[in-house]
């Protein structure tokens, strides 16, 4: 299902970890691809209040979880910085269907990184 969201569509995620050579990019490719299917999944079911949007982002946080294991299988980690700029992604994910008042940390709040 493509993006119909515009800005969410020329949203370059995970630049950050592109752009750093410590976050190998067929792993960085992974965590976009999670972002993503997180803004499908909002786009298909069109959350209408905050618990609902809660509940999407936290099977994506899932999914992070298990992408963790791939990064230190590849010598890196989800560590602090990196964390910053997933979490960072799920907030500018919030902000970009609408839901300006949601609890950063609870977007991401199952995550075990």
């Amino acid at each position: 299902m493509p993006i119909t969201n515009q800005q969410v569509a020329g949203h370059a995620f995970l630049r950050q970890m592109y752009n750093d050579s410590y976050f190998p990019d067929r792993v960085a490719a992974r965590g976009r691809a999670i972002l993503l299917r997180l803004c499908e999944r909002i786009e298909a079911e069109q959350p209408s209040e905050s618990g609902t949007l809660y509940t999407l982002t936290q099977a994506a946080t899932e999914e992070f979880n298990l992408l963790d294991k791939d990064f230190m299988a590849a010598g890196s980690a989800i560590e602090t910085v990196a964390r910053e700029w997933i979490c960072g992604e799920f907030c500018f994910v919030a902000l970009a269907y609408g839901f300006t008042d949601v609890d950063p940390e609870e977007l991401t709040s199952g995550r075990d990184w």
